[in-house]
């Protein structure tokens, strides 16, 4: 039998403290233990994409880290990008262009975007394409995926030159 272990992790800006066991997935610990349902697991193999989060400036596939890994790291899920009150310009853009639809692989795809738009403000077409290659959907074939992280990504180029 494994020994626990303890684990502080801060998700979304609050810290969790919690006991784990030694090779329990970081998709586990967020969904059932600190009911975080945004990230959702898909094909546990880190193929699809639909469990990304951000972990200390990085995208990462939270099917594939154990949550003695993350100990002390900063986690960002789709909850902690923005609200149903006040939605992230990337929630925005993807209703706006129909970027979405069963919705399943949308948390993780906008996750993965704002890391992206976070790295490259400018992308073209083509880096957006291959920054979400590793973010699977089966409904939309990306095209309104992709334009609406470019949209997002005018958006914000646009608001960042506004406010200097």
């Amino acid at each position: 039998m494994s020994k626990k272990m303890q684990i502080t992790l801060t998700v979304n800006g609050e810290t969790q403290e919690l006991l784990a066991e030694p090779r329990e997935l970081l998709i586990y610990v967020l969904r059932e233990r600190l009911n975080i349902t945004g990230p959702h697991v898909g094909c546990e193999t880190s193929h699809c994409g639909a469990c990304t989060v951000t972990m200390d400036g990085k995208s990462v596939k939270s099917c594939t880290v154990f949550a003695a890994q993350a100990n002390g790291a900063e986690i960002t899920t789709i909850e902690g990008i923005g609200s149903p009150d006040s939605l992230h310009v990337l929630q925005n853009a993807f209703r706006e262009h129909h970027g979405l639809q069963c919705g399943f692989c949308t948390p993780g795809m906008i996750t993965r975007a704002t890391k992206l738009l976070e790295d490259n403000p400018n992308p073209t077409e083509e880096d957006v394409r291959f920054g979400m290659a590793g973010n699977l959907c089966r409904c939309t074939g990306y095209q309104n995926i992709v334009k609406s992280v470019l949209a997002a990504a005018t958006e914000l180029s646009a608001a960042k030159e506004a406010a200097e």
